[in-house]
């Protein structure tokens, strides 16, 4: 695969992914839109797809790693570095395109993210926080154990997808994309309440920093003070989980 291949494949792929999970968590989240309160399992389920889309998407370009964990733990396992800075950067990049679009999906709800004459300060029908449809927050913050969660979380991620290489014949049958999608699925049912399961740096980096430029009306904070630990939680994850599998595989 040529540098630009893989620039190009992980851009469009990982912008696909943010598109689909940045617009459930929309969908769900504000005023105006026929899926809000629909809640955590449909939030899951349109990660999951958003990883099949973006993932099949990408693979004949760069094999549609769409996530520096991943990238950095097939590394760690394989000794092979020189092509992770051109993934890393195309993954950013289509994180935040991703962002861009599902902001623009949703721009009439997010439009009217505002304070209604005539209702109560704080009611139901007042401006909604809009962060968590384009990064991950804490339900407790605990630096320490949101880390570990993200470790752990983003290990149980890549752990699997190395393992899946094990499995003759998946990869040919494009069946690997499938099954990585419903692994981030459950990941996010068993293992998202703490965290919101970023998982990704990218996937949370990338659409922090549009959140923190686009015009939405009421947008409330960005959350800086947070945002390494959904960064350096799934590297770590990332590298661990290479390290586990080069020695026990």
């Amino acid at each position: 695969m040529s540098n630009g291949d893989i620039f190009i494949g992980e851009v469009i792929g990982t912008a696909i992914l943010i598109l689909f999970g940045a617009g459930v968590c929309a969908a769900v989240t504000l005023r105006h839109s026929k899926a809000r309160a629909s809640g955590w399992v449909v939030i899951a389920f349109g990660w999951g797809f958003g990883v099949l889309a973006g993932a099949y998407t990408a693979a004949p370009l760069s094999g549609g790693q769409l996530n520096p964990a991943v990238t950095i733990g097939i590394a760690v396992d394989t000794g092979k570095w020189g092509k992770v800075w051109i993934y890393l950067l195309g993954q950013i990049v289509g994180a935040m395109l991703g962002a861009v679009l599902a902001y623009l999906v949703y721009l009439a709800q997010f439009q009217a993210n505002v304070h209604r004459e005539g209702t109560a300060e704080g009611s139901a029908d007042g401006p909604v926080a809009t962060l968590g449809i384009f990064s991950t927050i804490p339900e407790i913050r605990n630096p320490v154990a949101n880390l570990i969660t993200e470790i752990i979380a983003t290990m149980a991620l890549v752990l699997p997808i190395l393992a899946f290489g094990l499995t003759k014949g998946l990869g040919e049958s494009g069946v690997t994309v499938l099954i990585v999608s419903l692994l981030v699925v459950g990941i996010g049912l068993s293992l998202g309440g703490p965290t919101g399961y970023a998982i990704n740096p990218a996937r949370d980096l990338g659409p922090r920093i549009m959140h923190t430029f686009l015009p939405i009306p009421n947008k409330g904070t960005s959350d800086w003070g947070y945002a390494w630990i959904p960064v350096v939680g799934p590297l770590i994850g990332g590298a661990l989980a290479g390290l586990v599998y080069n020695v026990a595989f």
